[in-house]
């Protein structure tokens, strides 16, 4: 099974070499070095690691930290590996997911942090009970009052707590609307961001502008992919589409490509469901054509 090594540090001051000589020593046929911040889950290297991936590859990393700094970030990336059939492993840590060692580890980490969560409901709920015998009531007095400077605490907290559940999932859908917007529909854009992702993670064109529109207004992403986008002509549809494909992974194959597009529902020129390589690489030498190609490189 072929061994993907990541890499990760944190400044510029370090160095992933060590990692890198770890994993080759591993018998990583491929290592991909990153520097960013552990808290931050919206990587590009690892976003396009996880995208290329396939069936029966296993993604290696030296220590679980240099993956992921929480244990719902560890299990969501372990979730998308196993929709694609692929497997994790940590070579100084007990987890190895294509072994049943490794995997019975890893169920003991899920369930140790929804026992975790559990008990939190719990005293929340007995803290809320005991209050209420002795006569109080929960909550803030000051939303009860309608205070103006506590209902807005209560409203910075809130989009504090949604952006930071935005920015878990940012890596999934920011860079392709960096990418594409505003040359391509949300439609596509939307279309091509949930391609890869299981059903229970993709988005709503709503929940997506919603999303958009909070990374604009804090400034991470530019005004520019909010503009409408142009009316494109119908033949140059489906090329944009497999260009955005390609532009977000060069080393995608065509098969890969037919794939996508066949979980994305999209039809053939022809109206078919089933895509073969050739008519793939015939949008392909379209795109080149168009200039659709440089456009949508990540």
């Amino acid at each position: 099974m072929p061994l993907i090594g990541y890499a990760r540090i944190s400044t510029e001051d370090q160095t992933p070499l060590p990692q890198s000589q770890a994993l080759k020593s591993a018998g990583c046929a491929e290592i991909h070095e990153e520097q960013a911040s552990g808290g931050n889950r919206a990587r590009p290297v690892l976003a396009r690691v996880l995208e290329r991936i396939g069936k029966g590859d296993t993604l290696v990393v030296v220590r679980i930290d240099r993956l992921a700094r929480s244990l719902s970030h560890l299990l969501e990336v372990i979730e998308r590996l196993e929709a694609k059939s692929a497997f994790f492993r940590s070579l100084t840590d007990p987890i190895d997911t294509s072994s049943p060692q490794g995997k019975f580890t890893l169920q003991v980490l899920g369930a140790a942090a929804e026992f975790e969560r559990a008990l939190i409901r719990e005293r929340t709920k007995a803290g809320l009970a005991s209050a209420r015998t002795k006569g109080r009531v929960g909550g803030n007095p000051g939303l009860r009052a309608r205070d103006p400077a506590a209902l807005r605490k209560v409203r910075l907290a809130r989009q504090d707590g949604y952006m930071e559940r935005l920015n878990e999932t940012a890596q999934d859908w920011v860079p392709h609307v960096r990418r594409l917007r505003p040359d391509m529909a949300w439609e596509d854009v939307l279309r091509i961001v949930n391609g890869p992702l299981p059903r229970e993670r993709q988005w709503t064109q709503s929940r997506l502008l919603r999303a958009v529109n909070a990374y604009v207004s804090d400034g991470f992403l530019p005004e520019t992919v909010l503009v409408r986008a142009g009316r494109r002509e119908t033949d140059d549809r489906l090329p944009a589409i497999v260009a955005a494909i390609k532009g977000a992974d060069p080393e995608i194959t065509l098969q890969a490509i037919c794939n996508r597009l066949e979980a994305m529902r999209e039809r053939t020129p022809r109206g078919r469901t089933s895509w073969q390589p050739s008519s793939v690489k015939m949008l392909l030498e379209r795109a080149e054509r168009l200039g659709l190609l440089e456009q949508y490189t990540a």
